[in-house]
């Protein structure tokens, strides 16, 4: 995990000015092996603001596949529909085609909250990574690393706050994506409940699929 991080700065580094001050690397080579131990509480932190966003794509991923399962699904039910010779076949095809779609939409729902999400963790992980260079200036001046009284660790502290209140203003606007997310899961249910219901009310109904 250490050799990921320290090859993952170069690349944070090169994504743009956004908070993405830094320590010069050929003065943390400097560092004393007892002070380089130091840093590693925030290399550790750095690290888990990665495998986060990693979650978060691949909950993206996770969720796309989901959605063609879905209309896979409704496309299935609806030519079921058409071959009903019953109404209690019609009425069981109707219903697994509303079971469907109400899935789609609880899907993307879900998917717009998981592309938000996706957002505040990349910034979160640049928040770490100011957070990372913050310790290493501290260590820089603490070793009296030759160059690091040029750094100014207010500079490197008010580049973390500023980040950090950014993310927490963001985690906040996800509010309104989580309720209607929750609504929208809240509408698939309902429509889950009433297939399951018309086919035994069992939960393993052939006609009724869980996520």
């Amino acid at each position: 995990m250490k050799r990921f991080v320290l090859l993952t700065l170069p690349l944070l580094a090169a994504c743009g000015p956004r908070y993405g001050m830094r320590a010069p690397d050929e003065m943390v080579k400097k560092l004393p092996y007892e002070t380089r131990i130091e840093l590693l509480e925030a290399e550790n932190a750095l690290a888990l603001a990665i495998d986060r966003v990693d979650e978060a794509g691949s909950e993206i991923l996770r969720a796309r596949d989901n959605i063609r399962r879905a209309r896979s699904r409704a496309q299935a039910a609806e030519a079921e529909l058409d071959r009903a010779e019953d109404a209690v076949s019609r009425e069981v095809a109707q219903l697994t085609i509303d079971e469907a779609e109400a899935r789609v939409e609880y899907l993307r729902a879900r998917q717009r909250l998981n592309v938000d999400l996706q957002e505040v963790e990349q910034l979160a992980l640049r928040c770490a990574f100011a957070r990372f260079e913050q310790a290493r200036v501290e260590a820089a001046r603490k070793a009296k690393v030759e160059g690091s009284e040029e750094l100014d660790p207010k500079e490197f502290e008010a580049q973390v706050a500023e980040c950090d209140a950014e993310v927490k203003e963001e985690r906040a606007e996800l509010t309104q994506g989580t309720s209607e997310e929750k609504a929208a899961r809240e509408a698939w249910e309902g429509k889950k409940a009433a297939l399951a219901k018309k086919t035994f009310d069992a939960r393993t109904s052939p006609y009724v699929e869980n996520l």
